[in-house]
């Protein structure tokens, strides 16, 4: 696989340009499974976060990321990201399906509870596959905040520009509770999301950050 090749040459890029600030990544298991749920500000989310974990990090991409940029498409590819059509009924179950496979081959998988970029760096409220997932598997989840990101690339931008980021990972957190209650999947990821925000010092806006996109609230 070139995923190790390709963090030997991207990794020194990245602290050279932007210089990450690390916090807490002792946090993430040496071996194991574990749902990696992060805040999600900019596309780069995807690279900045799993180049500063030791272990391979899998995420679902959107289908157009493998579709478009043959360069992009190889990337993501060898990075371990997982191909996902949102166009497609099924989409979400398909994503959380192929997590469980992530997860019970001892993997780390990534989540943005959120289910979308924020529209204007606020936390939103967070979506219930990632309780499905602890819950179904028993995976402990590692709340993540990502800081500074959404200057590196703002949306409506394609040039990243140069600005500190900050990754900041906290401690597990195990659950209990039925992955087929929608009251337990909401309990578990509410505590998720407030874990976040400790992290990360966002506002929390207890809508969900689709609904505020589509409202063109935040004139995005």
């Amino acid at each position: 696989m070139l995923y190790p090749a390709l963090k030997l040459v991207s990794v020194p890029v990245m602290h050279a340009l932007w210089r990450p600030r690390m916090e807490g990544r002792e946090h993430v298991p040496t071996h194991g499974p574990a749902i990696i749920a992060s805040n999600h500000l900019s596309v780069l989310d995807s690279f900045f976060m799993p180049a500063v974990v030791p272990r391979m990090v899998r995420f679902v991409a959107k289908k157009e990321y493998f579709t478009g940029n043959p360069v992009s498409a190889a990337w993501m590819r060898a990075m371990g990201a997982m191909e996902i059509d949102r166009e497609n009924v099924s989409a979400a179950q398909d994503m959380l399906d192929a997590a469980v496979e992530v997860l019970k081959a001892g993997e780390l998988f990534g989540i943005y509870p959120e289910g979308t970029r924020s529209p204007d760096g606020r936390l939103y409220r967070g979506k219930v596959g990632v309780a499905w997932l602890t819950l179904t598997t028993g995976a402990p989840v590692v709340p993540v905040a990502m800081l500074g990101t959404q200057k590196v690339l703002p949306p409506g931008t394609s040039v990243p520009r140069l600005h500190s980021i900050g990754v900041r990972f906290g401690e597990p957190m195990t659950f209990t509770g039925d992955a087929g209650s929608a009251r337990d999947r909401r309990r578990v990821t509410d505590e998720v999301m407030v874990a976040i925000q400790r992290l990360s010092g966002q506002e929390y806006v207890p809508r969900y950050a689709a609904s505020v996109k589509g409202a063109g609230e935040a004139g995005v």
